[in-house]
Order: structure tokens, then C-alpha cells, then sequence
């Protein structure tokens, strides 16, 4: 959990100093006053771009002085991350006050959350399935981020180097590049393929309740089953090249979620059962990190009670306290979290922050 929460500069917050005493965190204002960019602030804390994937340089305050910090508090060490006016694209990550590549901070915190620009994850592109896939195996393999950091790294430098039609290839420097890809990429493709495994069996044995439950798979695409992904790379070189993309490996997995009692593909399922389906997915997970890590996520939970009955919204609670996470949840109106009981209660104004 975090017990200490500053911001420097960052989106509309000029200084913000936020000190949580219970394991709810609750931020209540109007639509544009901050309150997610206090949410994106804590995601920034593990590895990754963030809750909206932004630019660095667009995180840094506009009328501020260039550059951001954001550090946190977590199980008595300082993790800090940032960028300064000299290289706004350039993160900068402290751990503990010594300066780290930013795959580290998963080492020390599991962040998970649900926004509604997640509203449609099940009927958009694969590429956001598989972000949200690979934030949920973050939390249970930290080694994760720097496998799918390495993977992408040589994958770029084999994509270049297939683009490059000027020089014949080199096929010893490609061949070495393919062999850091099915490394990392098998570690990859097994840390996912754990992770779905132990998710789909939790959400079996999660007690039934007001949200819909959902059952996981891979997609069967890149499970290996048209040869090892060293062959495939090799043979498909040329097919690669004129794709100007490489056509194999893990990078092209997608998680396929089905609401169970219905037989159906989450894309055919109404906006109010997908939504159910991701929190279903979130409390299981939840409850998964906790078991295998010793310690529960840090969950972040933007508008997420706005559209839910007072029944469901109890219920929303209850599962929630249950998880023994700390989560910090947003909302426009202070009555939407009626029934939680003990929280630490904040009102956000005009990137301001006092108590509630």
C-alpha cells in the first residue's frame, strides 16, 4: 500500500501531498479537476506508460516549469519517477533514492486499473486485450516488463533490418536477433499462458455475485501449433519484409473472454455485462496476487461506481474490502460511496487536494 503520495508539477497539480490512512482512497470533484490524473500518477509507479499510455512531455504541467516528479511511499521505500525540462521524453526512475531502469519498480508494487476508456476493450483492437493481459501477469511475474522490453527491442532491430533493402541481409546478425526474441518470447508466452490458466480457475471459484462471470482463453494464434517460433521466424523473413512488420510470436496473442452463462464473446455482450465482466476479472485477480505474491495490488478505479445501482454499488464494496487491497477510487458526487464506511475522503478542485 501507499502510505505517501507526491506530485510535482504533474498534470494540473502544481504540488499535491496525499497521506492515505484507510485502505480506501476516495476522490470526489467535478469532471476535470484531477482526480484521474492523481490515479494516472500512481500508475506511473510501475512499469509501463501509464493508465493512458501518454507522452511523457504531455504529463508535465503546462504553466509549470518543465518536467514532473511523482514518488510514492510504499512498505517503507521511496520509489520516484519523473522527467525534467532537459529531456522531457526521457523517464527518469529512483528506488530508494538510487536510480533504476523503470522494469524495477514491479519488483516493488502491483498496480491494476479499470477506467472507462476501458469500456471498450473487448471490441477494440487486440493490442489494448494484450496490454491489459500483460498488466494482470505483471503482478504475478515482475521479471514480466523486462522480458516484453528486451522482446520488443529485437524484434524493432529485426524489422529494421528486414526494411533495409539497400544491403543484402545479414543472416547472422538477424539469426542473433531472432534468438533473443524466442527467448523473451517464450517467457512471455508462458508467464500469459500461467497467469490465464490460474485467472480462469479463480473466477470459477469466486462466489457468484450481481456481476457477470467470464471465462479466459488465449487466443490460439500464436500457441505454437504451426512450428517453434525459431522456425517460423527464420521461414518467414521475406514475408516479414514486405509486411514491414514481423507476423509471428507473442506480440500477436489476444486474451478471448466469453461471458460464461451465456455462452458469448464478450464483443457481443451489452456495455453493462462487459463492464461487469472486467470488474468479475479484476476481483479475481485481485484475490490471485494476493495468494501467490503475499501481497494484494494496488487497485485504481476511475468512475467505476457512476453507473452501478445502490445494490450493486453495495456489493462493489463489500468485494472490494474483501480483496485487502488499498484502492483509490474516483467519483463526481460523495453519496456514489455511501456504505463504505472508514475512508480517507479527499475533494480534488482545480488540481487542489484537501480533505473531504
Amino acid at each position: 500500500m501507499l502510505s505517501r503520495l507526491t506530485l510535482s508539477d504533474f498534470r494540473n497539480h502544481e504540488d499535491a501531498l496525499i497521506v492515505p490512512r484507510q485502505p480506501f482512497v476516495l476522490l470526489t470533484g467535478q469532471n476535470g479537476a484531477g482526480k484521474t490524473n492523481i490515479l494516472e500518477a500512481i500508475s506511473l509507479l510501475t512499469p509501463g506508460r501509464g493508465l493512458r499510455g501518454a507522452p511523457l512531455r504531455e504529463m508535465a504541467r503546462q504553466s509549470g516549469r518543465g518536467g514532473f516528479g511523482v514518488a510514492g511511499q510504499a512498505d517503507g521505500v521511496t520509489l520516484g519517477t519523473g522527467a525534467d525540462a532537459q529531456s522531457p521524453d526521457r523517464r527518469q526512475v529512483r528506488i530508494g533514492g538510487v536510480a533504476k531502469a523503470a522494469s524495477a519498480l514491479g519488483e516493488y508494487m502491483s498496480v491494476i486499473w479499470l477506467t472507462p476508456a476501458m469500456d471498450r476493450l473487448f471490441t477494440e483492437a487486440a493490442s489494448g486485450r494484450r496490454r491489459f493481459l500483460d498488466r494482470l501477469t505483471l503482478a504475478l511475474y515482475p521479471g514480466h516488463a523486462t522480458h516484453s522490453a528486451r522482446y520488443e527491442a529485437a524484434m524493432r532491430a529485426r524489422n529494421k533490418l528486414l526494411a533495409d533493402a539497400s544491403h543484402p541481409w545479414d543472416g547472422q546478425w538477424l539469426t542473433a536477433l531472432e534468438a533473443q526474441m524466442v527467448e523473451h518470447g517464450e517467457a512471455i508466452a508462458a508467464a500469459r499462458a500461467d497467469l490465464v490458466k490460474r485467472l480462469a480457475q479463480a473466477l470459477v471459484d469466486a462466489p457468484e455475485g450481481p456481476f457477470a462471470r467470464p471465462a479466459l482463453a488465449l487466443d490460439a494464434r500464436d500457441d505454437g501449433s504451426a512450428g517453434p517460433l525459431a522456425d517460423r521466424l527464420r521461414d518467414g523473413r521475406r514475408q516479414d519484409a514486405a509486411a514491414g512488420r514481423t507476423l509471428s510470436g507473442p506480440h500477436r496473442a489476444d486474451l478471448v473472454v466469453t461471458h460464461a452463462a451465456k455462452d458469448q464473446g464478450a464483443a457481443l455482450c451489452s456495455t453493462g455485462e462487459q463492464k461487469a465482466m472486467l470488474m468479475s476479472i479484476l476481483l479475481a485477480h485481485a484475490a490471485l496476487v494476493r495468494e501467490k505474491m503475499g501481497r494484494a495490488p494496488l487497485l485504481l478505479l476511475d468512475e467505476v461506481a457512476a453507473h452501478l445501482d445502490p445494490s450493486r454499488r453495495a456489493a462493489l464494496f463489500e468485494r472490494l474490502a474483501a480483496t485487502g487491497s488499498q484502492i483509490w477510487m474516483t467519483g463526481t458526487e460523495a453519496a456514489l460511496f455511501d456504505g463504505i464506511g472508514e475512508a480517507t475522503r479527499l475533494h480534488v478542485e482545480d488540481g487542489r487536494v484537501s480533505p473531504a
